[in-house]
């Protein structure tokens, strides 16, 4: 059975962000007094107290300048939110963020969307979850996928072809 990673924000992406995120702002950094923030950096959740930052995050746009798509109007910006301050980034291999209905978009090497799904959670969530991936990478075509909230749209993470293992 082939297995996938969900790869966080990468450290280098996370340090300019810091400074100005993809939409040209300046962060600014809140004590996230309650908790619950889907941090991408370390792809869990805050903790009550914690110094977070909501910043503009162009996740195509980011791949595309490492691979040379061009993703064109599917370069979309949307809001992420990250630690104010480097963070050691994830602490476990399971894949975060379960506990919703998720959306798997797949996308090409051009960076086009080529198909989506909707992950249904939680009850056979491992299950429905390792169906997508497969599904999605059984196309040639497919480059990567993202993984976003239904609710809100939000980008959450992404896996690309042929990387690492997740574990529930």
């Amino acid at each position: 059975m082939t297995t996938y990673t969900a790869q966080p924000i990468g450290a280098a992406v996370l340090e300019e962000l810091r400074a100005t995120d993809d939409a040209g702002r300046r962060p600014a950094p809140l004590t996230d007094e309650e908790g619950g923030s889907p941090l991408r950096c370390c792809l869990r959740r805050s903790e009550p107290g914690e110094r977070v930052a909501l910043v503009s995050y162009a996740p195509l746009r980011r791949w595309a300048e490492r691979t040379g798509a061009e993703p064109g109007p599917y370069d979309e910006t949307g809001p992420v939110f990250i630690h104010a301050d480097v963070c050691a980034g994830p602490a476990t291999e399971a894949l975060p963020f379960t506990n919703a209905h998720r959306t798997v978009r797949r996308y090409s090497a051009q960076g086009h969307i080529l198909d989506g799904r909707m992950v249904e959670a939680p009850s056979a969530f491992d299950e429905t979850f390792t169906k997508a991936f497969a599904e999605a990478f059984a196309d040639p075509e497919v480059a990567l996928v993202h993984v976003r909230a239904v609710e809100y749209g939000c980008f959450l993470y992404e896996v690309r072809r042929g990387q690492g293992v997740f574990r529930q």
